[in-house]
């Protein structure tokens, strides 16, 4: 089942596996990604679906040096040829929007502010081009900014088509902007964005619908991790948690989105189960954030019922070839953790392919 087709959108995936976003720093100080992430990207085109690494849709939501964006027509033109690469190849790429919102410093977007729902701090330090330093307080984004934050969303999405993308995936999950949105520890707003699951998860709801007005529904998916406490984000009242993300599934899915992708460490929990029985759609879980999958959990999750395809990182990094080395069985390259996040092509487009 794990190596069946899936009807994702209006897109017919050969296989129900799923490159994970992965941050990966070789774009350069412009966010331009060249020849070499197209041929990273290209080599895994045998995967059912590629997300691409998280692409900023403005300067004040760029997270990382090296990180790409989707806003200039140097970042266009360098994404299209990496789809064109990765479309020769018979595969098929969404682009995962991400806004970075409090998890930035001004030595990464150039000087931009760095925003977010509440002026809350992340208690850490950020890598920048001028060595770490401690997370700034963002501003808070006042009310009538929001609809210029949903725009700056919506036309980078717009720019991901024009790039060649299947479609976009917003990035909702592991601390980010829409994801500071939902977290009660992130936004302590007192206007109609903040307080309440519902106000919460208003900002989120506004954006993917503000997208989907834009792209169509079988363009669009979303990401999200409930539960997930990194980089400061801190869900930990279950009634809360709960309550907030059925709030956003229950109103997002009457829209048939292109799929819900949820990062959870139990994917066959109760939360985790609701969420995709409340979405009633193709449903992607991503289960190795702090361990890898194996292909043992992958074939069960799909085989469980569990879910429609399953999200996996580390191995397809190291594996360009991962669905016929899990199809076969075959031996895996382990992935060097020391290159995940450096430059050039070592542990990038250098992990061999298999030997017949």
């Amino acid at each position: 089942m794990l190596f069946s087709p899936l009807a994702l959108g209006e897109l017919e995936l050969s296989n129900r596996l799923v490159m994970a976003p992965l941050t990966r720093l070789r774009a350069g100080d412009q966010g331009i990604p060249g020849s070499l992430i197209a041929e990273h990207y290209r080599q895994r085109a045998s995967l059912g679906l590629i997300v691409s690494e998280g692409t900023y849709p403005t300067p004040a939501g760029r997270s990382y040096p090296g990180q790409p964006g989707l806003v200039t027509e140097e970042q266009i033109a360098g994404w299209k040829q990496v789809t064109e690469a990765v479309h020769a190849e018979g595969g098929h790429m969404f682009a995962q929007i991400m806004h970075g919102g409090r998890v930035s410093h001004a030595d990464i977007t150039g000087g931009v502010e760095i925003v977010g729902p509440s002026a809350v701090a992340i208690d850490g330090e950020v890598r920048t081009p001028n060595g770490k330093q401690a997370y700034p307080v963002p501003r808070e984004l006042r009310t009538d900014e929001l609809p210029g934050v949903i725009q700056e969303i919506v036309t980078a999405s717009r720019n991901a088509i024009e790039a060649g993308f299947d479609g976009v995936e917003l990035h909702s999950a592991n601390g980010y902007l829409l994801h500071e949105f939902l977290a009660p520890n992130s936004n302590v707003r007192t206007d109609s964005y903040g307080g309440s699951p519902e106000n919460r998860a208003r900002f989120v709801i506004e954006t993917v619908n503000a997208v989907v007005e834009a792209l169509g529904a079988n363009r669009v998916g979303i990401r999200i991790s409930p539960e997930h406490n990194v980089q400061g984000i801190a869900e930990v009242d279950a009634a809360d948690v709960r309550a907030t993300y059925e709030v956003l599934v229950d109103t997002i899915a009457p829209l048939n989105l292109a799929y819900l992708s949820i990062l959870h460490h139990d994917p066959k929990g109760a939360l985790v189960q609701d969420l995709r029985e409340r979405f009633n759609g193709t449903f992607l879980v991503n289960t190795g954030f702090s361990e890898i999958t194996t292909r043992e959990e992958a074939v069960a999750i799909i085989e469980d019922g569990l879910a429609d395809a399953v999200v996996v990182g580390r191995p397809a990094i190291a594996n360009p070839d991962l669905a016929r080395r899990w199809r076969e069985s075959l031996p895996l390259n382990e992935p060097n953790a020391s290159t995940f996040y450096a430059d050039g092509a070592e542990g990038y487009t250098d992990y061999p392919f298999y030997a017949n």
